[in-house]
């Protein structure tokens, strides 16, 4: 691990912070981020990943990539499960039930480590689901602020589970009520929610029938966690999320919006065409020819469809996926998981699924099918005119940046909240519907491009979101400051020489 250069004497000390994020792609995508942002303000840093995900990185971009700078290290702690090598993300309940219960100790060690050249740790910045970073920096007498990298929706959506559970809702009585309209219950009491909020938009982690499933006890401990840190972060703007936002400064003494975060970074952190700059969390190798090809395209007519980093599905839903993107009749860039199929085992297993019978043929010359790409550059192409997505919190943020209108087909937590904001409250999404059918993506895509009236209005409702979300960085530039000074230095006795 390198190690940055120790201040002249006189000089003042380079304030140390340590980032952790959730062992999860779309968790460390955004911590890295406001890594280097906090970098670029001069601080050093430490990244910190699981030892799994640390291989990862290894493979996917070479050992230089975690490596370390002068300034920016990384450093590792074991999760607790077994070792593994595989290129995927880990089982979401195991992974966890892990962080919270083997994590600590190895993260206050690694805490009581740091120094030299880096010196003392300043701060903490730890996923809010990794919560246990706020005891680990107590004991160091730091401030730990808590990253909230999903929505503000999505967090009051965890919030309510308590008053849910109260008036005996959930954990459900029995597994029917997942399929007998039980969960289309209008739920318009929540507190910071949309009116238009049903059971079945709320995360997926309350469809259980076991008062202790891990999941969704685990995600409650840690939103409720976070009251009890210096300050929660969230990756989103006010005018997007009032009443969600309202609702947490109302739990939560301190709350920083800053985002979208990418906007922010990119006018926070001068490129200097240093290494930094190349530091890189993609967990899978991406395809360079992605961008060579949208070149190619027509402005606005490529349909690009990406579910994630963590959903799976059968190999007859990709099917239907593949047979509806062809039935649509437009251009499209798929990315297509190794790992996406469920239960396939192995890369070429998934890329079969991919590829049923006829389909390379019926859409020669309009299609692309990639394992992963730079999804922030994709949607910021003028080709790209919609985007079928998972409607995870990263690609949410980063299509409402680029202007572009979203079908949504959600797999899990608070996705499906995600979901039923864009759809009801944004103006900027429409449902795929669980039941997937090639006659009814075909015909979606088709509307959603522009061939009905609330394909038109949506892409109208993405470009004053655009907009919106570009006005915010200003604001949002303001509060990292805020952050910075009020928090993250609160234990040093002011601000930075270097801003």
């Amino acid at each position: 691990m390198s190690t940055a250069t120790p201040p002249a004497t006189g000089e003042k000390p380079q304030p140390h912070a340590v980032c952790l994020p959730f062992p999860a792609q779309g968790h460390i995508t955004p911590m890295l981020k406001l890594a280097k942002v906090l970098h670029g303000r001069g601080f050093h840093v430490t990244f910190v990943n699981t030892e799994y995900n640390h291989r990862r990185l290894v493979r996917s971009r070479g050992a230089a990539a975690v490596a370390g700078l002068p300034g920016f290290r990384f450093a590792a702690i074991p999760d607790g499960l077994p070792a593994s090598d595989a290129d995927a993300t880990q089982d979401p309940a195991a992974i966890s039930h892990a962080t919270k219960h083997h994590c600590p100790p190895h993260f206050r060690s690694l805490l009581a480590g740091l120094g030299g050249g880096g010196g003392a740790v300043a701060c903490v910045v730890a996923d809010n689901l990794m919560s246990f970073a706020v005891d680990a920096a107590g004991e160091l007498r730091v401030p730990c602020a808590l990253f909230w990298t999903a929505s503000a929706c999505g967090y009051m959506g965890y919030r309510n589970f308590r008053p849910l559970i109260d008036r005996g809702i959930i954990p459900l009585k029995d597994e029917e009520q997942l399929t007998n309209g039980f969960m289309d219950m209008p739920v318009d009491w929540a507190r910071g929610m949309s009116k238009h909020m049903r059971l079945k938009d709320f995360p997926t982690f309350l469809r259980t029938t076991d008062p202790d499933d891990v999941l969704m006890t685990f995600q409650l401990h840690e939103v409720e966690r976070s009251e009890s840190a210096a300050a929660v972060i969230v990756n989103s703007f006010d005018e997007l999320e009032r009443p969600a936002l309202d609702a947490m400064r109302a739990i939560i003494p301190a709350v920083y919006t800053i985002g979208p975060l990418a906007s922010v970074a990119e006018q926070a952190v001068v490129p200097t065409g240093g290494p930094v700059d190349a530091i890189s969390s993609s967990l899978w190798r991406e395809d360079p020819t992605c961008l060579a090809w949208l070149e190619g395209r027509e402005p606005r007519s490529v349909v690009y469809v990406n579910f994630g980093s963590v959903t799976v599905m059968s190999g007859e839903e990709l099917a239907e996926f593949a047979w509806g993107l062809a039935g649509s009749g437009h251009d499209f860039l798929w990315i297509v998981r190794p790992d996406v199929v469920r239960g396939a085992g192995t890369a070429s297993a998934a890329a079969a699924a991919a590829l049923p019978p006829g389909f390379a043929e019926a859409t020669r010359g309009r299609g692309l099918l990639a394992s992963w790409c730079d999804q922030e550059a994709v949607l910021r192409h003028g080709a790209v005119g919609l985007f079928l997505t998972h409607s995870g919190w990263n690609s949410t943020m980063e299509s409402l940046s680029a202007g572009v209108p979203m079908l949504c087909w959600p797999f899990f937590a608070e996705q499906q909240t995600n979901c039923r904001y864009k759809c009801a409250e944004w103006g900027v999404g429409m449902e795929v519907g669980d039941d997937v059918r090639r006659e009814a993506v075909a015909a979606r895509i088709r509307e959603a491009m522009g061939g009905s009236e609330k394909g038109r209005e949506m892409k109208r409702q993405a470009a004053e979101w655009k907009e919106a979300a570009a006005r915010a960085a200003v604001e949002s530039l303001a509060n990292l400051d805020s952050l910075i000074d009020g928090v993250l230095l609160s234990g040093m006795g002011g601000r930075l020489a270097t801003r």
